[in-house]
């Protein structure tokens, strides 16, 4: 009786421990992009999906399109507009 206290205990645990993992897993993350104009990568949260449909607008693009999905030559047309477009005096390149 007390060994399957024990192994309902044990499978208790397990089972938190693998929920906490899975959560862990599917947290959302904010995708890095890599400024190939600057050499630098940039954290792409809302901030900058606000500069890429504002790009994509003034230059008649898709806004919906996932910037990953970008040949690279318009992926540098984004990130020297971007630089050329910033609110920032200066402009902080994420580091992380």
């Amino acid at each position: 009786m007390i060994r399957k206290h024990q192994l309902t205990r044990l499978f208790c645990l397990v089972c938190v421990l693998m929920c906490a993992g899975l959560w862990t897993a599917c947290m959302h993350r904010p995708y890095r992009a890599y400024d190939s104009y600057y050499n630098d990568y940039h954290r792409w949260d809302d901030r900058e999906a606000d500069y890429y449909r504002r790009w994509s607008t003034e230059t008649h693009r898709d806004s919906g399109r996932d910037f990953r999905k970008l040949p690279s030559d318009e992926q540098e047309e984004y990130w020297k507009w971007r630089h050329q477009n910033s609110n920032e005096k200066k402009h902080k390149h994420d580091r992380q």
